[in-house]
């Protein structure tokens, strides 16, 4: 991995910014996405990480962290967090921005324990494939304390394959339509091409039920997304 996010999260924190992250995926086209947004307040924030966050409760752990604009301001508000991010330079910026505990890990290598676990920015990406899913959320389930969350985002991407009929075009024959490829490019570098999961919420729920946690419709966005909080089950 170039670590071209890392890269260009420096450059923005350096004041170095001069253009934006290129993102792609196999079914849609290359949009942009801005900078200055990976660094958003909470004002900035969607409405579903919004919810998240005044859901949050004890011990953070945030996965997934990016600039750390999630970590810095829970921190603000007196709760103990670790940012964690598979991206060298992401964690450095983070550090520089002032959030207190990292570590340059995935999810799948952490070990300490929680009472509230966020994946935000489409947690369920992280999961990289349908195959995965059960492997993560066992993993998750036992990072949390008694009475711990898992607050979780999403989005069902099966409107993307709707044509002008309102039939769908996907393959029934194919694996499932929310696994895509991601391609990710800055200043002219592409990076590799990487697993990127889309969880429509009734997939998600299920894999939630053979692992034993409950999973609990918190909000829906404005465009197919939600955010949906899991817990163990009893």
């Amino acid at each position: 991995m170039k670590d071209l996010f890392g890269m260009a999260l420096q450059d923005y924190q350096n004041g170095n910014y001069t253009e934006d992250l290129i993102t792609s995926t196999n079914i849609s086209d290359e949009d942009s996405l801005p900078l200055p947004y990976l660094f958003r307040e909470f004002k900035d924030m969607p409405k579903l990480e919004q919810k998240a966050l005044k859901l949050t409760k004890g011990l953070v752990l945030d996965v997934g962290s990016g600039a750390g604009s999630h970590s810095l301001y829970l921190q603000k508000k007196g709760f103990n967090v670790k940012a964690i991010d598979v991206s060298e330079g992401a964690i450095d910026v983070a550090k520089k921005r002032g959030v207190k505990h990292t570590a340059l890990h995935s999810l799948l290598d952490e070990t300490e324990t929680f009472d509230t676990i966020l994946l935000l920015m489409n947690g369920t990406g992280i999961f990289q494939e349908t195959s995965q899913i059960s492997t993560h959320l066992k993993h998750l389930k036992g990072l949390l304390n008694s009475n711990g969350q898992i607050l979780i985002d999403s989005s069902d991407i099966k409107y993307m394959y709707e044509d002008e009929d309102g039939g769908y075009w996907m393959d029934m024959n194919a694996g499932y339509y929310g696994e895509l490829d991601y391609f990710l490019s800055y200043k002219g570098e592409k990076e590799e091409a990487m697993k990127w999961l889309y969880l429509d919420l009734d997939t998600l729920n299920l894999a939630c039920e053979t692992v034993g946690l409950n999973c609990e419709l918190i909000q829906e966005g404005e465009h197919f997304d939600y955010l949906a909080r899991l817990t163990v089950a009893s």
